[in-house]
């Protein structure tokens, strides 16, 4: 209730009942109360002048506005100009209009050091009608930063509501740690766990994509309707507001180079998810494979208006909607990235009889024998045996110790096709007809070591040892051809010592330190451990300077076999077991943050210092 000692004056302004007046009269009440009468006169836009008597003893929320004090004004002096500038700027940047496409809000409103470079996908992205970007920027130069600008943008333009990410899954943790702590933007994880949640709480017949505007999602389930099937339903045949981020968008390409090639199973799910998207960005550090039409086809799911599959890409048209720089480019504008220097590193002086030299010539012998052998067989047959060769030599090429065991398998699965050919002893038979399994020659490219996004890549060991030998037997079924020419069964029987030569060097080298290992122990020891191999006490200095090292490797095969070499160097270390962490496939992706936060920590705090990856620390890990 208002203070009944002071009472409003002729001319005051007050506010009462929720509204703004103006005291017009004030005189005692005409009925027996000692209460004031008050004749009042809005003054508020939507009831001026409208008139109302109260009686002010009694009014409960009655306040009198007093004059702007005028008199106090300056009294504590005023604003530096820079401090005053700022204010205003705050003010004039929170009353962009939406509808301006050169003043930017979310760099001012993101917890990020900005990189001028990184504003301008920003700026393509606002000069669009709709948001049909691809950043192709190189590695390292923050892509996930400029989509985060650009959606956070389209969001405080009110131009999108509902975003959904979509990204390889060993990325998703990443992006969601990006998001959040960058941009203030909560995503969900759309995923198994996810979907048994929601069914939990609302039931089987909610569609788990109306629960949240902004989602990860994995981009391997693009392939399984169990997903996407109820994703259509979300978005219909178009959904306003919405913004698809496709990462690693090279994948959603057709492989192939061909004017009519057959689209992979994610290329058709993108060409049918991307249209009900009002806006898409995509990103790729690789966005071009090297085949113009698998590129154009690429281009036609990002903006079907502009490009056409099978149709040039004019310059012109890619300019509009493609941010692409590589880091020597804004190293050379505004520096600020270190200089990569790839050194070789020749080791010279090794003995001819070295397996690291006599094992690759073997191998060459016996490439040019099965091809000579092969010249009459069927180009499916010479296919397989090119592709076994291939991987034999990388392989080779990693280590003794990945050789050794695909050898191995090779060379049992020779045997036996030698054992089964009628030209053979048939005391010496050792298998059946119809034993060998048989794979198409178009799946022998899974000799190659998974990527980082492949469905392989988070097998165990053990699976993918017995995924790869399999594979290694189907590919020597199929190029070992039965030898029925005296001339090709000589072929063969040289090509059966060879292998048998190849087996028993490298089964005696591949516990051993090879001269690369050597070397890089010596270097070790140099740079970062000059105690190496002496034993070091937990209370003591440590040994080891503040330096770390990152070895990538290929095959998980010479990642054990690094591994077994460096811990017997280090063995006497009192930190040995801390010393060394592995980083593939199928390390969970709590023990992956934990080893990101390691390598990066204070080297004085953290005894880590030697990362061996494979091809699955490619993505998603920032060091």
């Amino acid at each position: 209730m208002p203070d009944p000692l002071i009472l409003p004056q002729i001319g005051d302004i007050i506010t009462v009942r929720q509204r703004t007046y103006l005291v017009e009269d004030v005189c005692p009440s005409p009925v027996p109360t000692p209460a004031t009468l008050c004749k009042l006169s809005c003054v508020d836009d939507d009831a001026q002048g409208q008139n109302l008597e109260v009686l002010w003893e009694y009014e409960l929320d009655g306040k009198i506005i007093r004059a702007e004090h005028w008199d106090k004004l300056g009294v504590r002096g005023f604003d530096q100009p820079d401090i005053f500038a700022a204010y205003l700027n705050t003010l004039r940047w929170n009353c962009v209009t939406a509808t301006d496409p050169r003043l930017f809000q979310s760099p001012f409103r993101a917890g990020i050091s900005l990189e001028p470079y990184q504003l301008e996908p920003l700026r393509k992205a606002l000069l669009l009608p709709r948001v049909n970007l691809f950043i192709a920027d190189d590695v390292g130069l923050g892509k996930t930063i400029e989509s985060g600008l650009i959606a956070r943008e389209l969001l405080l333009r009110k131009k999108a509501r509902d975003i959904v990410v979509c990204c390889p899954p060993s990325m998703l943790l990443q992006w969601k740690e990006e998001m959040e702590s960058r941009f203030g933007l909560m995503f969900e994880i759309l995923d198994r766990q996810y979907l048994a949640k929601i069914r939990q709480q609302r039931g089987f017949a909610v569609n788990a994509w109306s629960t949240h505007s902004r989602f990860l999602f994995s981009s391997r389930l693009l392939i399984d309707e169990t997903y996407t099937a109820p994703l259509r339903d979300w978005l219909g045949e178009l959904r306003p507001g919405s913004l698809l981020i496709l990462d690693e968008a090279h994948h959603a390409a057709p492989s192939s180079g061909r004017r009519y090639a057959i689209d992979s199973k994610i290329t058709r799910a993108m060409r049918d998810l991307a249209p009900r998207f009002e806006h898409r960005l995509f990103l790729s550090a690789t966005p071009h494979n090297g085949h113009s039409n698998s590129f154009s086809a690429l281009l036609e799911i990002l903006d079907p208006q502009r490009f056409c599959r099978g149709v040039k890409v004019r310059r012109s048209d890619l300019d509009a909607v493609m941010v692409r720089r590589l880091k020597e480019d804004i190293r050379q504008a505004v520096g600020g990235f270190a200089r990569r220097r790839v050194v070789q590193i020749d080791i010279a002086d090794l003995p001819a009889d070295s397996p690291e030299l006599r094992l690759p010539e073997l191998l060459d012998q016996y490439r040019q024998l099965r091809e000579q052998r092969l010249l009459s067989e069927s180009k499916r047959s010479r296919a397989a045996s090119a592709l076994l060769i291939t991987g034999l030599q990388q392989r080779l090429l990693s280590s003794i110790e990945a050789f050794s065991r695909t050898l191995r398998v090779h060379r049992a699965t020779a045997l036996r096709q030698w054992n089964m050919s009628p030209t053979a002893d048939s005391a010496g038979r050792s298998a059946a007809p119809g034993t060998e399994q048989s794979t198409p020659t178009s799946d022998l490219t899974s000799l190659e070591p998974p990527a980082a996004d492949d469905d392989r890549a988070e097998l165990s060991e053990e699976q993918l040892w017995q995924e790869e030998d399999l594979l290694i037997t189907a590919a020597t079924s199929q190029s070992a051809a039965t030898p029925t020419q005296p001339d090709a069964r000589a072929c063969f029987l040289r090509e059966l010592e060879l292998l048998e030569e190849m087996a028993g060097i490298a089964d005696s080298a591949r516990q051993r330190p090879d001269a690369r290992m050597n070397y890089l122990l010596a270097w070790i020891k140099q740079h970062m451990c000059p105690q190496l191999g002496q034993p070091s006490s937990s209370t003591g200095p440590s040994p080891w300077t503040d330096l770390r090292i990152i070895i990538f490797t290929e095959f998980d095969d010479t990642k054990r076999y690094i591994e077994r070499q460096l811990r017997a160097a280090i063995a006497d270390d009192a930190e040995s077991d801390n010393r060394i962490a592995i980083f593939h496939g199928p390390t969970p992706p709590e023990q992956r943050e934990l080893i990101k936060q390691a390598f990066n920590s204070d080297p004085r705090h953290n005894p880590l210092r030697i990362l061996i990856a494979t091809d699955a620390a490619r993505e998603g890990l920032n060091l």
